[in-house]
């Protein structure tokens, strides 16, 4: 008797567990769809336009940014600068030239720490968009994790610091700081474009940049292609899926 009692308690206490929802089994994975159909995070930008963003990480640098800066004049390209706090306060003249030559100042953190605690994101955020705002009078409103890290977490607290969280488009990595040749980096780029894209530069990169010499390369065969270049804010005005607010 013991025995089959035992056996319908068993019985009976799995079927309750099987039929029981669970939050793992309903929750949506929290992964690039996720976010990108909710659009709280930017990879790129769909549309029929032929556009296409730049984007620098790291700077400002007080060599290679000052030469990037005068090939984006010469072929009247503008770009969005992500730049880290603690070289911003090194190289405060050369954030005053990106906002004086027309692109976009976005944040990526003071120290280029890999963010977990709540706190510490804000803190880095916040401390980099104050200087942001003390040297050149601006905010910025976009923000892009160092290595592209990201979590619930982080993108919630950009959020609520009023950011938008943008990446970039995954063909279009060009992996300059490991300074893989000139020629690759170009490649990686001419070969992968597609409009809308966002591709991912550094400016600031410990010894000798191969980025300025892929960049003499990459601008003018896609100005001949017919590819304007644009701020990524300019890019998003092209999303149906929420545009910038400012």
């Amino acid at each position: 008797m013991r025995y089959c009692w035992s056996g319908i308690t068993i019985t009976v206490s799995v079927l309750a567990l099987l039929l029981l929802p669970t939050s793992s089994a309903a929750a949506p994975k929290k992964d690039r769809n996720y976010y990108e159909s909710r659009g709280e995070v930017v990879w790129e930008v769909p549309t029929e336009e032929k556009i296409i963003a730049l984007t620098f990480d790291d700077g400002p640098h007080p060599e290679h940014t000052a030469l990037i800066l005068d090939l984006l004049k010469q072929y009247d390209a503008k770009a969005t600068f992500f730049v880290v706090g603690n070289k911003v306060e090194r190289f405060p003249e050369l954030l005053k030239r990106e906002v004086a030559e027309g692109h976009e100042l976005a944040n990526h953190t003071y120290s280029h720490a890999y963010l977990s605690r709540k706190m510490n994101i804000k803190k880095e955020i916040d401390q980099t968009e104050e200087l942001v705002y003390s040297i050149t009078g601006q905010k910025c409103h976009l923000f892009r994790p160092p290595g592209g890290i990201f979590n619930e977490r982080l993108i919630s607290v950009a959020k609520e610091e009023g950011y938008k969280v943008v990446m970039w488009s995954w063909h279009q990595d060009t992996k300059d700081w490991r300074t893989p040749g000139v020629g690759k980096i170009t490649d990686r780029v001419l070969n992968h474009t597609k409009n809308g894209d966002i591709v991912l530069f550094h400016d600031y990169i410990e010894g000798p940049t191969q980025t300025v010499e892929a960049l003499k390369r990459i601008l003018p065969e896609l100005k001949k292609r017919g590819y304007r270049f644009v701020t990524i804010s300019e890019l998003l005005t092209y999303s149906k899926v929420n545009p910038v607010k400012k």
